[in-house]
């Protein structure tokens, strides 16, 4: 097991959840900075909110799509006071995912043992990704890096 909380299982469902989901006062996002890369891996959140919230829960009602997409991105970046970015319009600065939504998944995590000194990390891979556009390069195309690095930190 590697993460798995059980805080928000109340009643037997995660009824709890998709209600602070649904609520517009719920800001999506979670770092560390890294600090526990060797004990879980939050990278898998994103596609996990994505293909169980709104595609595979079945007790329950779903969240659709285009809340949970809008809270990951235009939500996400006022809170951080990013007015430039989150949404897809002109002039704005846009990181771009076409997904293909039927085939979105997660692989099971890998160790990873390749940070300095042989520090382990662990991994999680997502498939369904068909193309990623940052700052209009391709970082990935079906699924796979294509080498390209444009991104460039900011600070909020």
């Amino acid at each position: 097991m590697l993460l798995h909380p059980f805080e928000n299982y109340n009643g037997g469902d995660f009824g709890v959840v998709h209600d602070m989901l649904a609520d517009s006062a719920t800001v999506m996002g979670l770092g560390d900075a890294g600090a526990h890369v060797g004990l879980i891996c939050d990278g898998a959140g994103p596609t996990y909110l994505l293909k169980y919230w709104a595609r595979d829960r079945r007790r329950g009602p779903q969240l659709p799509l285009e809340l949970l997409v809008k809270k990951q991105t235009q939500d996400t970046a006022a809170v951080y006071g990013l007015h430039d970015r989150g949404v897809l319009a002109p002039g704005k600065k846009a990181d771009i995912n076409i997904i293909d939504f039927g085939a979105l998944d997660l692989l099971p995590p890998q160790v990873a043992y390749d940070l300095p000194t042989g520090g382990r990390r662990l991994l999680q891979r997502a498939r369904g990704y068909r193309h990623t556009f940052v700052s209009g390069v391709e970082v990935l195309r079906d699924d796979e890096l294509t080498g390209q690095t444009p991104g460039r930190l900011i600070r909020a």
